[in-house]
């Protein structure tokens, strides 16, 4: 049974940790950020429904997709404010940062770049003859690039565990998603190359949830892709700051009546297992950490200057 109150405390987090981040973007005080707010849902419900020692790729949005996996917001906003107490000591910033120990292998700012790696992820896994799969996260701008395809078409033919999650937020930067394909749903292309899929609304924790444990169960037992495509919308524009001029209202206004915080909120009031006041206090909760994050951040050093190199490949 899905435990809605915790999976909506954590959606209220990646909400709170978000806003923050683009207050203090206004202000001057901290960098631009690609934000997630108002796909929290398939944040959440995907990134739960994996196991402890499976792997995750993910993409340029990754806030809600590492807060989920239960990272520390205080070492993300360092990172993100290019701090040595950061989960990469400042050298990735928001858009690359991986956290090992977490099993987060990579946040990829190119796009499909996570596509590129699933398969040798999934390969690695299958040689180690492990149980763990890998959940590759990206979005439907990424189903347009040739890797896409690509990755698809080898993990089928290897039969490798990749869990394949789409979360198609309908804009592709600043591109309207309809401007780049003929198809509504990305889940219709995985059976071209013989893999399952399934389209769930990305909005609806609970949905996602259910859809996403379906999904690793089946990619853990079977040792085969599958795609799980999460239908959201984008409610901030694509990079900070961004007034979203290129986008209708109308549209915006309607995805804000879907917004994945307020339904799973409505849903356990109208279920009597949270009251407005319980509502209240979770959301100071989720402001206070955030808040103590960005002070953690504000107060922490850069790296010193002999670090440069170090943790460099190459």
């Amino acid at each position: 049974m899905t435990d809605t109150r915790s999976l909506l405390e954590c959606m209220m987090l990646i909400r709170a940790y978000e806003q923050k981040n683009i207050a203090q973007q206004a202000t001057g005080q901290g960098p631009g950020t690609c934000t997630s707010i108002g796909q929290e849902a398939s944040a959440v419900g995907v990134v739960r429904a994996l196991a402890s020692h499976d792997k995750i790729l993910t993409n340029h949005r990754s806030a809600g997709h590492l807060l989920a996996r239960g990272a520390d917001p205080a070492r993300m906003m360092a990172e993100t404010y290019g701090r040595a107490t950061g989960y990469c000591k400042g050298k990735s910033g928001h858009l690359h940062i991986s956290v090992a120990e977490l099993g987060v292998i990579l946040t990829s700012t190119i796009v499909g770049g996570e596509l590129s790696l699933a398969t040798g992820v999934g390969l690695s896994l299958s040689m180690q003859k492990s149980d763990a799969i890998v959940a590759c996260i990206f979005g439907d701008g990424a189903a347009c690039e040739g890797v896409f395809h690509e990755s698809l078409n080898l993990a089928a033919v290897w039969n490798l565990p990749v869990l394949y999650v789409c979360e198609n937020n309908q804009w592709q930067a600043f591109v309207a998603r309809r401007e780049t394909m003929l198809v509504e749903r990305i889940g219709s292309r995985a059976a071209a190359y013989g893999i399952e899929s399934k389209t769930v609304d990305g909005n609806d924790v609970d949905a996602v949830s259910a859809a996403a444990r379906e999904a690793a169960a089946y990619v853990r037992e079977k040792r085969k892709p599958f795609l799980l495509e999460t239908y959201t919308y984008r409610m901030r524009g694509h990079y900070e700051p961004d007034d979203q001029a290129y986008v209708d209202a109308a549209e915006i206004a309607h995805w804000r009546t879907k917004d994945p915080i307020e339904t799973a909120k409505t849903r356990l009031l109208e279920r009597k297992e949270i009251t407005p006041a319980e509502f209240e206090a979770m959301e100071l909760r989720a402001r206070e950490i955030v808040d103590r994050a960005a002070k953690f951040a504000a107060e922490s050093p850069f790296p010193r200057p002999e670090e440069l190199l170090t943790d460099v490949y190459a």
